[in-house]
């Protein structure tokens, strides 16, 4: 028992390092602001604060430090010096509602991303599952292949092929099509998800239908069972399992994604990973509503995952019984 706990050290360590504190951060952010004040404690509005420094108002004297603009504000109330101050608000939380239209963009087309992947994927690893040993890793390797480059040169590559003077609009104009607008759209944003995703849904499904004894088929099939039946009634309920980790594995980073969207998207569909990007990188520095961003997308993926695990464990259950 003494060994077991020592083993678990190392794990207990980076979930609390890389898990455990960064989700406390985030938190942090999330249900907190920073204001000025004021040295009675007065909140001072943005606004005011604006046409201060406009005025050329020492935040720290109240003297003026430059010539005073034209617009007049009253500030006869305000206290000096002013501080900065960090309180608990829910507004960021709020705020999140305002692009709630980009997350149900973002949420969209990762479904279809994650659909699209699923479909192709699950005949494909069958397929490997039923190959002999040698084939399986050749197979696989071709599978993983793409992974060995680069993230970002996938998706210049991408670009290059996609753009209105790219190699597939040169094929198409050989017999008389094109050009088309084929990026800078949703499709190519999907197109860009399904092919640099499409292995996490791939490897889990053939993990689990490499499993599946070739003897249960058989067997289904000596009871007359059809191969519709031999599908609906023995191969789908035991890949659940493989096809619930696959969704779980290329929806999530998809609904999350923001390098896809920003180079095949263009700025005209901008998903809830650039807005979280922005928050943090752009110029519109807010990281407490980014943090607040995060959140909201965390506990939605994760009622995503507990909706996935729960179907896939009442299906198990169903199959057992």
């Amino acid at each position: 028992m003494k060994q077991t706990s020592k083993a678990a050290v190392p794990y207990i360590i980076w979930m609390s390092v890389f898990i455990v504190i960064p989700l406390f951060l985030i938190g942090v952010f999330a249900f907190t602001t920073t204001v000025t004040v004021d040295a009675a404690g007065n909140i001072i509005d943005p606004e005011t604060l604006g046409y201060m420094d406009g005025a050329g108002i020492d935040r720290e004297t109240g003297e003026l430090t430059a010539d005073e603009s034209e617009e007049e504000t009253d500030i006869s109330w305000v206290t000096f010096p002013l501080t900065e101050k960090t309180i608990f608000t829910l507004d960021n939380i709020f705020a999140v509602s305002d692009y709630l239209p980009v997350l149900f963009l973002s949420i969209w087309l990762a479904l279809i991303a994650t659909a699209i992947c699923l479909i192709i994927s699950y005949p494909l690893s069958y397929m490997i599952s039923r190959m002999n040993f040698q084939r399986q890793n050749i197979m696989l390797m071709l599978v993983m292949l793409p992974m060995w480059m680069n993230f970002l040169l996938r998706t210049y590559a991408w670009m290059t092929l996609l753009e209105r003077n790219g190699w597939i609009n040169k094929l198409l104009a050989l017999i008389g099509l094109g050009p088309f607008e084929m990026i800078n759209s949703q499709g190519a944003v999907v197109l860009g998800m399904v092919y640099n995703y499409l292995p996490f849904m791939i490897l889990p499904l053939y993990s689990i239908m490499t499993k599946i004894d070739e003897r249960t088929i058989e067997s289904a099939q000596d009871l007359g069972a059809g191969a519709l039946a031999v599908f609906g009634r023995v191969i789908l309920p035991l890949s659940m399992p493989g096809i619930a980790s696959g969704i779980t594995m290329v929806f999530v980073p998809a609904v999350s994604t923001f390098i896809i969207s920003r180079m095949l998207g263009g700025g005209t569909n901008m998903l809830i990973g650039d807005l979280i990007d922005l928050q943090f990188l752009g110029n519109a520095y807010n990281p407490n509503l980014g943090a607040a961003m995060s959140l909201v997308l965390m506990i939605f993926v994760l009622l995503c995952m507990s909706l996935t695990n729960q179907l896939d464990n009442e299906e198990m259950e169903s199959v057992l019984l």
